[in-house]
């Protein structure tokens, strides 16, 4: 997963310092490249009328506390929404970018996720 940012030092700031993701730092790339252990990860592979796009969403077991821990830390975390698959909302990046949050309510290969 690569994530291109207009702010690369805030973001890498909040995966590290708001998410806790661990990283390590790459040498070679000059200092503060971080690379972050992501959690386990899904691919969902969608119909669209439209050009191909790749949406970024995190998952988690309880939307409302999450978002809520995610708002007491500065997060601008969007309006929790109800969908066919489970709760969601949305997270803005300090650099802008907004990516997904999600309470899934279907099956999940993940073993942590299974309903």
């Amino acid at each position: 997963m690569l994530l291109n940012s207009r702010d690369p030092v805030a973001d890498r700031a909040f995966f590290r310092d708001v998410l806790g993701w661990p990283s390590v730092e790459d040498p070679a790339s000059g200092g503060g490249w971080l690379i972050f252990e992501t959690p386990p990860s899904e691919l969902g592979v969608h119909p669209t009328d439209g050009d191909s796009t790749v949406m970024m969403h995190l998952m988690c077991d309880d939307l409302e506390s999450t978002a809520a821990e995610l708002a007491a830390k500065g997060v601008e975390v969007g309006p929790v929404a109800e969908r066919e698959y489970g709760l969601v909302t949305t997270l803005t990046l300090p650099s802008g970018a907004v990516i997904g949050l999600y309470e899934p309510r279907h099956e999940s290969p993940l073993a942590s996720f299974r309903p």
